[in-house]
């Protein structure tokens, strides 16, 4: 067992942060002994003398000074208790404990003051080594991930995982390893070596990607990002003898090497039904300037509003968009390009059947945007409120959007009167299932409009099943 102990060099504590927690919520006594007991708890200072973690055994002690170094400027009962129990979902966010508790005691020993405390964390590390089985869904797909996990390999809440994900349209195994930054959990390095095949049978195509990859995530004021790199070797192959010749085209191996930047705020109290806030995501990606031999600078942007209306409806909002646009008088790759329609985008048409195509198989574009707005209420006559039928909500929703290929040279205003000829849109409404807090199912009935010609259509009822909706 080990033992983290240190002593508090600060002799007059600071003010932590005000948590909701009310000395009436902690002590029920008739009133003047309560009088008394809330003068002890809030007005007789204290000092933290000692605080200790006790069951450690491969983590570093330096680790957890940070996370628990706030309990130190308590500066009363309430304060001590506040901030411990901080410092103790900190300490679980580190994924390297199973459980933690905390104990609060009067200092003992030769050094210890009249009002000094000491504060005892029990933790519990987890195993070595741990295994996992579940499902994923992703767009409109589903899979089953098997893993393997190192948690805290070196003793600083590293981790070290493999993971093999076998799916309806996807299959692959990756290499991870994670470290976060001491004291900053949210800033952290992730590297990765994987392998993914696919399919994707709207293209008649079938890719399989090996590449290696490194990204920072890190803060910044109310924003997050993620710089990243990544390098890869595709392989293009046709999924079907039909596939159209502009597929077979593109067969073949590529090398892609690609530079990008994230920037995300998201102010959303919840990722799938969130009923207030707001998220803007804009990412960058410029590929060739690091080698390989694809080259293209692509930008993209998601942004979503959300407002609670009366009787627990919401109206939500979203806009996509995104360019792509080759260098080097190099044509894009179909791989990189952008695609549109089906029940995560613009509902009513078949996934990705929207814009170019050729002989039945959609080739993507290099420019496009999607808008959507919806309206989210509970259940009619709100079956199973407060429980089971609060993962429901019905849905009644307007998408539109557009997906076509540019000529470069034509300048802005030729682009925008592009990207608004051809307009498909669609309607309608339906049941959408919340699963967990990742992922969510959509059972639609759907109207689409504006069709052009090569589209697919789903008119009338669409199931869909994600993490990513318009």
């Amino acid at each position: 067992m080990g033992t983290v102990h240190a002593k508090s060099l600060d002799p007059l504590p600071m003010h932590g942060r005000d948590l909701g927690v009310h000395p009436d919520d902690l002590v029920e006594l008739p009133e003047p002994e309560q009088e008394s007991k809330q003068e002890i708890l809030e007005n007789k200072a204290v000092v933290v003398q000692h605080v200790n973690v006790q069951g450690l055994g491969r983590t570093k002690e330096d680790l957890l000074g940070y996370e628990i170094s706030e309990v130190f400027h308590a500066k009363n009962l309430i304060d001590v208790m506040k901030k411990s129990h901080i410092a103790r979902q900190k300490l679980l966010r580190l994924g390297i404990f199973k459980e933690v508790e905390v104990l609060i005691d009067t200092s003992e020993g030769s050094d210890a003051l009249p009002n000094g405390l000491d504060v005892t964390f029990e933790v519990t590390e987890v195993k070595r080594l741990t295994g996992s089985y579940n499902t994923m869904v992703g767009n409109n797909e589903g899979s089953m991930v098997l893993g393997l996990k190192l948690p805290n390999v070196f003793g600083r809440a590293e981790k070290l995982t493999f993971q093999f994900s076998y799916g309806t349209k996807e299959t692959s195994y990756g290499l991870s390893f994670f470290k976060p930054q001491p004291g900053n959990f949210e800033r952290n390095l992730i590297l990765n070596l994987y392998k993914v095949t696919g399919q994707f049978p709207w293209s008649s195509l079938k890719e399989t990607d090996r590449g290696a990859s490194a990204e920072f995530n890190f803060p910044l004021g109310m924003t997050n990002h993620t710089l990243k790199w990544e390098g890869v070797w595709r392989e293009l192959g046709c999924l079907a003898r039909s596939a159209s010749f502009a597929v077979r085209e593109e067969s073949g191996h590529s090398l892609k090497s690609a530079l990008s930047h994230t920037v995300s705020i998201d102010s959303r109290n919840s990722a799938i039904f969130p009923s207030r806030g707001a998220l803007l995501r804009i990412n960058q990606e410029l590929a060739g300037y690091t080698g390989g031999d694809t080259s293209f600078l692509k930008e993209d942007f998601e942004l979503q509003l959300n407002k609670r209306l009366f009787w627990d409806s919401v109206l939500s909002a979203s806009l996509w968009g995104g360019m792509l646009c080759p260098i080097g008088g190099q044509p894009s790759c179909i791989a990189d390009r952008f695609y549109l329609g089906g029940p995560t985008s613009v509902r009513g048409f078949g996934m990705y059947s929207i814009g170019p195509q050729s002989e039945g198989d959609y080739l993507g574009g290099e420019a496009y945007w999607a808008g959507g707005l919806h309206l989210y209420t509970p259940l009619p006559f709100r079956p199973g409120k407060g429980g089971f039928g609060d993962l429901f909500r019905t849905h009644f929703f307007l998408n539109a959007g557009n997906l076509c290929n540019l000529n470069y040279g034509e300048g802005p205003r030729a682009h925008l009167q592009k990207m608004a000829e051809c307009l498909r849109w669609s309607y309608g409404a339906g049941i959408v299932l919340r699963l967990g807090n990742i992922a969510r199912l959509e059972l639609n009935y759907c109207v689409p409009m504006g069709v052009q010609s090569g589209d697919r259509i789903c008119d009338g009822v669409q199931f869909g099943a994600g993490i990513r909706f318009l």
